[in-house]
This record gives C-alpha cells, structure tokens and sequence, in this order.
C-alpha cells in the first residue's frame, strides 16, 4: 500500500498538485489511521494533500483513476480470454510440446511488465491532460486569445457539470449537515490519528433566488460570458434564476447553445454607468430581490467618473439575503483610474476576484 501511495502521490505533482514529503507523510498517518475503503481513503488523502480548493478537482480525476473499481475498468459480464495454445495441457497438446513452467512464468512476468508499463504511460498522458486543463483554467481573461477562449468554452462545460455535482450532493445533506471529513481528519491527526470527534458543516437553508447581474461591456465581457456558461447547467438547484446584463442600462437575458441572447436591446458601444444601472435594478426588478434572493454581481465598477450611486446597492443588500461581487480585474488596479470598487464593497458580504475560470468556479461554489 505504501508503494500505491507513493505513486498517487507522484501523479498528483505530474498533473500539478504538489505536497511536500511531511503532507506525504501525513497521508499515510491518516490512511493507517481511517483505513483503506475507498470514499473515506479519498476523503484522508483530500485532507493531507490538498491545500487549496481550486486543487480538489483535480485531486479527485487522479483519484478515480488510479484507484479505480476494477469492475469499472474491466466492464461486467466480460469473460476471460481462453488460454493460449500449449498453456494448461490444453489446445496446444496436440500440436507440439506445451510450455514448461519456466516458460509459462516468464510469458507471465513480460504480460505484467507490459500492462504495467502501459499503465504508467496512461497514467502520465492523463497527468499532462489535467495540467493542461488546470493552465487553461487559471489564464487571465484579459489575455486569453482566439484560441484559448475556444479551449475555455470546452473546460467551462466540465466545470459546469462538477458544479452541478457538487450542489447535487450539498443537497442529498444530512438534517444536521454534511461529515466534514477533511476537517475531522485534520482535527485526528494532532490527536495521534485517532478521529475522537465527528465535525459536521452546518445545515444550509432551502432554494433561494439568484439575481445574477453581468457586465457585457468590452472589458470584462469574456467573464461575464463565462459566469452565464457556468450558472446555466445549475439553474434547477434555485427556486427562481433572473440573468441580467448592463452596459449603461439593464436588459435580461438567456444562456442558449453556447451564446448570450439579450431579450431586448443593449448597446454594447456604450460607455458603463452602474449608478444608473442600480437605479434601473430598483425600478424593474424589486419583486425579485427578496429576503430570499442571492444578489451575484459581475462587473469591473469603472463608472467613467460618473455617480457611483453606492446608497442604491446599500438598499439593495438590505432587501437580499446576501449580496456577491466578482471583479475580472487583478487586485492591484483596484480602485485606479476610474474604478470605484471601494465605494461598493462595504455593502456587498464578499468582494471577489474572478480573473479566470478557476477563480469564477470557486466563487459559485460559495453561492
């Protein structure tokens, strides 16, 4: 078992996801500790190995393939090949001597070496597959090209689908929540392994609304494109899904076959002007932005030196059950120029970055 994990461990830095020899050693404490059935082994090596969540996808692809289900591998139903001529005194007797033992072993061991040697090949394109997805994942909007935004289209899709996976199974929770196994493994260890206390996440609410509001100007369309891919697939884990998108006014809009379809005009020439924006939001849109609803806000905040109109959003997050703001832009131009991010973030309950896909994958998963 320690040679296995030895080899998890190297296919986890070859697909990108990298530990040090103490969190391999903490791996092994914790696989002694928990015992080998496969989800709480996935759920003990999760705990030691992975430090950051945008790692976890990754983490569980390698997982699912190195310890695969042998049924999964093999298929059901799939009978053994019949042995081969002169092997077990069978077919071959009649046409020439059946192999000696020796020969039989030897055959064998190169079968194994083979299989072996094409596993670790398998094992090493998958590993270079997941790097390359995860430096899609992490590339900058701003300097995707043609190409690469193609590339994200596919990787949206895939992270659509483990969006809604991973809601799916929020929801299948227990009445008192969710075993948190990372954090009760995590709590074992300083305990010498030995999982004494249960940790459970706290039972989430029922549905509730999503407002998602998007900025589809030229500087953060790309983002704004891709949060709609993202939150498409998942629309049936809320009770009500009301997408908008602004430039200098409010339309809605859809997510069909891959395009943003606005349901009534948006000139997207426009020079952005979220203060008006909000103002239309309160106009047309109050009877959705209930105690309920979760107010998601896509959107860089350069105004053009127009009126930011903060007290709007204030009202606005007073009326919601919580309120998220993705900024597309780096950290660093934060309230530059013409940005007024600082005039907004006091009334939203978390600011954060959505520079790539990565960061707009985990930004949903807090939703």
């Amino acid at each position: 078992m320690k040679q296995r994990l030895l080899g998890f461990v190297d296919a986890l830095r070859r697909a990108g996801v990298a530990s040090s020899v103490s969190e391999s050693m903490d791996a092994f404490r914790a696989v002694l500790a928990a015992g080998v059935e496969r989800p709480i082994l996935r759920e003990a090596l999760a705990a030691t190995l992975v430090k950051d969540h945008a790692d976890r996808p990754t983490f569980d692809e390698v997982f699912e393939r190195y310890f695969a289900v042998p049924g999964r591998q093999r298929g059901r139903g799939k009978r053994p090949q019949p042995a081969e001529e002169g092997e077990g005194g069978g077919r071959g007797q009649g046409q020439g001597r059946g192999r000696s033992p020796r020969e039989s072993e030897g055959r064998t061991g190169e079968r194994r070496q083979n299989d072996a040697k094409q596993g670790e090949e398998h094992h090493k394109d998958a590993a270079e597959r997941l790097a390359h997805r995860r430096a899609a994942a992490s590339r900058p909007f701003r300097e995707m090209t043609a190409h690469e935004a193609d590339e994200a289209r596919e990787l949206v899709e895939e992270l659509a689908r483990r969006h809604r996976a991973r809601r799916a199974r929020r929801q299948r929770r227990a009445p008192r929540g969710r075993l948190d196994l990372r954090r009760t493994f995590r709590r074992a260890l300083s305990r010498g392994g030995v999982p004494l206390e249960l940790l459970f996440r706290r039972p989430r609410p029922g549905k509730s609304d999503l407002v998602a509001l998007v900025d589809l100007s030229y500087s953060t369309a790309a983002a704004a494109e891709f949060l709609l891919a993202l939150l498409a697939p998942a629309r049936h884990f809320f009770r009500r899904v009301l997408l908008l998108a602004y430039v200098d006014d409010i339309v809605e809009v859809s997510y069909e076959n891959g395009h943003v379809v606005p349901h009534g005009k948006l000139d997207l020439s426009a020079r952005s002007d979220f203060g008006r924006v909000l103002r239309r939001l309160s106009e047309r849109h109050e009877h959705a932005l209930g105690r309920n609803a979760v107010l998601l806000i896509l959107g860089d905040a350069r105004n053009n030196r127009r009126p930011p109109r903060a007290d709007l959003l204030a009202r606005l997050h007073r009326q919601v059950r919580s309120l998220v703001w993705l900024n597309p832009e780096e950290p660093a131009r934060w309230n530059t120029g013409d940005s007024v991010i600082a005039a907004y973030a006091p009334h939203a309950d978390v600011v954060l970055a959505a520079r790539n896909l990565g960061e707009l994958a985990r930004a949903l998963d807090e939703l």
